[in-house]
């Protein structure tokens, strides 16, 4: 991981032309550990286990952002994916939010950092923006799925203040990622306005 410095990352709004960047970014990650879903009779424990050598993840294109929300129907007041750019003008992260009124949940439908930019908080900014998104739209909770072998994103949900709320053991089953499961994390929203 590259130590953190003063690199100073501009957070914008995603245009339709910059969907070309946010496809291209690599997402992949690699871990020593994984954490390992244990059932039980009235539950699961999460467990976190070294693997060696360690994993890497490289997700297939049809799996990983689905919707990234930069299409070209993008609404500034949509939606919205909002970028990390360095200042060399490269994309440094990108996080893809949506909100829901009915049960006033903002989801983090894609959050990534390139690899260049890890451990620099460009992942915390991103979701920093993604908050503020979500107390302008007055959301009560940030929600999100992560899969139970990226164990570099879960430990920084959890910096953030995100906890474990749920878990999904067939949501991969007839992709590539089939034997993981989607861990589910959400984070109360402070302040948000009551739209």
């Amino acid at each position: 991981m590259p130590p953190a410095d003063d690199t100073t990352y501009e957070i914008r709004t995603a245009t339709p032309e910059d969907t070309a960047l946010v496809e291209a970014l690599d997402g992949s990650f690699t871990t020593a550990t994984v954490f390992r879903v244990e059932m039980g009779e009235n539950g699961f424990t999460l467990r976190e286990t070294p693997v060696d050598p360690p994993l890497t993840k490289v997700f297939p294109e049809d799996e990983e952002g689905g919707d990234s929300g930069t299409e070209g129907d993008q609404e500034p007041q949509g939606d919205p994916t909002f970028l990390a750019v360095a200042p060399d003008g490269s994309l440094a992260g990108f996080v893809s939010v949506a909100y829901a009124r009915w049960n006033r949940r903002l989801t983090v439908e894609d959050i990534e950092v390139a690899p260049g930019h890890r451990g620099r908080g460009v992942g915390r900014a991103l979701m920093s923006r993604a908050e503020e998104f979500a107390r302008e739209r007055g959301a009560g909770h940030i929600w999100l799925e992560v899969t139970n072998i990226n164990a570099p994103a879960i430990h920084a949900y959890r910096r953030m203040g995100f906890s474990l709320c749920g878990l999904d053991t067939s949501l991969y089953e007839f992709t590539a990622s089939a034997g993981e499961y989607a861990l589910y994390l959400s984070k109360p929203c402070r302040g948000a306005n009551r739209a």
